[in-house]
């Protein structure tokens, strides 16, 4: 017996086709943000579906994966049993110059006030 994938293969949008609110709008979710920066640190091909550290179950996952993949952000193929990631960044920046770079430079800084949001209820100076 044949040793397929039991899975359909993902289907890919091309950034050309995107509009700019579906670009958005698949940013403007923290998880999938997330997605995004682990992807724009790795090399291409390198991360598998399963080594991401974001909140959410196995399909909420593949959820946001699905969006990102509508979204012409990322590019998703099998390797034997699992599924490997690509960022699509030369694509998407040539579709969108520089909105990953300010989405990933903004979710730095996000994530640096929402720590400091959390923990700084008291904003007396000196506090």
């Amino acid at each position: 017996m044949s040793q397929r994938s039991h899975r359909a293969a993902p289907e890919h949008t091309h950034p050309d086709d995107v509009p700019v609110q579906t670009a958005l709008a698949a940013l403007a979710d923290p998880v999938r943000i997330q997605l995004v920066r682990e992807l724009a640190g790795a090399a291409d091909w390198e991360r598998t579906c399963g080594t991401f550290d974001v909140p959410v179950g196995k399909a909420a996952l593949s959820h946001h994966f699905s969006v990102l993949r509508a979204a012409g952000l990322i590019e998703q193929r099998d390797a034997g049993p699992k599924r490997v990631n690509r960022l699509r960044r030369p694509e998407f920046d040539e579709r969108f110059p520089g909105l990953l770079d300010l989405v990933l430079r903004d979710a730095g800084d996000a994530g640096d006030a929402g720590d400091a949001g959390d923990a700084g209820e008291d904003r007396r100076p000196g506090a």
